[in-house]
């Protein structure tokens, strides 16, 4: 009977589905991204079925990127630099591409579609600021978990943080808690076994973010 039961408990848990979208378009990001797809396939790899589906962007297309941004997923993971000069804006290494929050907040509110994941890991510099918290709440259909950064970061901040954060998202499945919450507990875990494991202070940060007036006027 356990067994039985088990097995109709595995038939209807649902993948997560995490849309991983690199912005940053050079050989770096890209290693950076095989990484984290090689985590999840890894985490994939001890299940007799999939326990997340992986999407995979890599774009200059400004409608493709849009549409990335928009999908419905658990975790969005956007990989670029992280440019506030003038607004928060996530940039590829040459500066060809740029996707202002700003610009997205509009044509979202255009086309009648936030962002609409349970979690945000913004994967570049400063990206926690805010700022960028400011400009990330003109952009979201519903509340978020939001995972930034507090500083400048590099391929081994961000790799260590990322292995843990899935590490911690997937092997604790946070029963009873929503998606949402289960990405701010596996991001938090995230951030101390980062401390532990580097003897550093960890530069991403985690909170919960809810659409703006704005937002919500202009996606409802």
């Amino acid at each position: 009977m356990g067994d039985r039961i088990r097995g109709r408990f595995a038939m209807v848990m649902r993948a997560k589905r995490v849309s991983l979208l690199d912005i940053g378009l050079d050989s770096s990001f890209d290693a950076a991204m095989t990484f984290v797809q090689s985590t999840l396939q890894n985490i994939n790899a001890e299940h007799q079925q999939p326990i997340v589906d992986i999407d995979f962007v890599r774009s200059r297309d400004p409608d493709t990127v849009l549409t990335a941004f928009t999908a419905s997923c658990d975790v969005l993971h956007v990989m670029a630099h992280g440019d506030h000069s003038s607004t928060p804006t996530f940039a590829s290494s040459d500066g060809r591409t740029k996707i202002s929050l700003e610009a997205l907040g509009e044509e979202a509110a255009a086309r009648g579609r936030g962002i609409s994941a349970h979690a945000i890991l913004a994967d570049g510099c400063r990206t926690g600021t805010g700022a960028w918290q400011k400009a990330v709440r003109d952009c979201l259909q519903d509340e978020v978990t939001y995972i930034g950064t507090s500083a400048q970061i590099g391929w081994h901040e961000s790799g260590v943080f990322c292995s843990a954060f899935y590490g911690a998202l997937f092997r604790n499945r946070g029963r009873g808690m929503t998606p949402a919450e289960q990405a701010q507990d596996a991001a938090e875990r995230a951030i101390e076994a980062y401390t532990l494991l580097t003897d550093r202070n960890c530069p991403f940060r985690v909170l919960t973010l809810s659409p703006s007036r704005w937002a919500r006027m202009a996606l409802a």
